[in-house]
């Protein structure tokens, strides 16, 4: 079985989702961001993370404070009834995480404890691989055989809510968690697919789903090996490079990252690290991060035969270490669409009362010095996916043009 292909999050999907009562104060709750962010910098400042700085920093952050001051002061006067601080200035912390990125946010002391207790693995799942896009859940991946690819849910579709929460309302890392739970239990999701009006109510099982086995094919008489991994787990490869140790000489190599959306970064560097002997493969670095250079090591790498990376919008976090290098270092082609932008560390950062902050502080760049957060990966080669009349990406097996791409500049290189 293969991961379902990817399709991009349109405007026109994002514009049909329903807006929440909650959503239609967000501008109330964006003015009384003024108490989270007096609270919130008082709370990091005890805990070092931003240290008072001389000078003009420190002038204009005393002048943002006196006009968050001023306006908290008229909304408590001034607005028609009298706000429920404790409810809208949680909503005000999630707004002003979330406004700096997907990844980072804000979790109230009842979230945190979960977040923190919750298992390190064996969980059951509905099988979605979440981020964020134009403030709410977007699916990146699905996986095979799981609840959320029976009912045929795919890349692009947005969720709108969970239960009778909207997303937008909901940081991400407690969305992720909201759709794990214990094995047989149920979750229900509202969901907005692109090209259809109205949100589709949809109940799904959670449970263990095993990760897709290692895919392989041979092509053009066996001269071209193709190896779709998935979850770029230290297991995982393992396993592409005993396969890769086995490569005949003057054989090519196909490598499918299209929905490879888990696994670890380190995994995504060293499977790079198979084709590339020697060059910087990805830096990370952020404000107060120190500039970490990842090297390949000659000693790891396996084979020069000549190589092709599909991608797509699907292809998540550690894939997209792995076509950053390929691309950048002009090892390989990368065919197929830009992938989708997710290459970053968080921090935790405990808070007084309980609750705690998961914070972005470090961002990776691939060889060419682009943030993959920001940027994405863009393919050498760039090839959509083939639509039916109704714009609906045509069915696995009926056609795939990045795939045949991919073959057809592989078949042109010398081994």
């Amino acid at each position: 079985m293969r991961l379902k292909g990817a399709r991009p999050v349109t405007p026109k999907a994002a514009a049909v989702v329903r807006v929440s009562r909650f959503f239609q104060r967000f501008v109330f709750v964006l003015s009384v961001v003024i108490c989270a962010a007096l609270g919130l910098g008082f709370a990091l400042g005890e805990f070092g993370l931003f240290g008072v700085h001389a000078g003009s920093q420190q002038d204009g952050a005393y002048r943002q404070m006196r006009v968050y001051a001023e306006v908290l002061g008229k909304i408590q006067t001034d607005y028609v009834t009298e706000p429920n601080l404790n409810d809208v200035t949680t909503g005000a912390l999630h707004g002003l995480l979330e406004s700096l990125d997907a990844d980072s946010s804000y979790l109230t002391p009842t979230e945190y404890k979960i977040y923190r207790e919750r298992p390190a693995a064996g969980v059951a799942q509905v099988g979605l691989v979440v981020s964020k896009r134009f403030g709410y859940a977007a699916i990146v991946s699905v996986l095979p055989g799981s609840a959320a690819d029976q009912q045929h849910l795919s890349d692009g579709d947005i969720i709108e809510s969970i239960g009778d929460q909207s997303t937008r309302e909901l940081s991400l890392a407690v969305i992720r968690l909201m759709l794990e739970g214990k094995p047989g239990t149920t979750v229900t999701l509202s969901v907005v697919r692109p090209r259809k009006a109205d949100p589709e109510k949809l109940t799904l099982t959670r449970s263990v789903v095993p990760m897709p086995a290692l895919a392989e094919e041979q092509f053009e008489n066996g001269s071209i090996l193709y190896l779709k991994p998935g979850a770029l787990t230290p297991a995982r490869v393992d396993e592409i490079g005993a396969r890769l140790k086995t490569v005949a000489k003057g054989s090519k190599v196909l490598l499918d990252l299209r929905d490879s959306s888990g696994g670890d970064p380190r995994e995504g560097l060293r499977l790079a690290n198979f084709f590339i002997r020697q060059g910087t493969l990805a830096t990370l670095q952020g404000q107060k991060f120190s500039l970490q250079s990842f090297s390949a090591d000659p000693a790891k790498f396996i084979t020069d035969a000549p190589l092709a990376v599909l991608v797509n919008r699907g292809t998540f976090g550690p894939a997209e270490l792995t076509a950053a290098a390929i691309g950048d270092l002009k090892r390989g082609d990368v065919v197929g669409e830009r992938s989708f932008g997710e290459g970053s560390v968080q921090k935790t950062i405990e808070l007084p009362g309980g609750a705690a902050l998961l914070l972005t502080v470090a961002k990776y760049e691939g060889p060419g010095g682009k943030k993959i957060q920001d940027e994405a990966v863009t393919p050498t080669v760039l090839v959509e996916p083939a639509l039916d009349e109704e714009g609906e990406e045509l069915p696995a097996g009926k056609t795939d043009e990045p795939l045949e791409k991919a073959l057809q500049l592989l078949k042109t290189k010398n081994s």
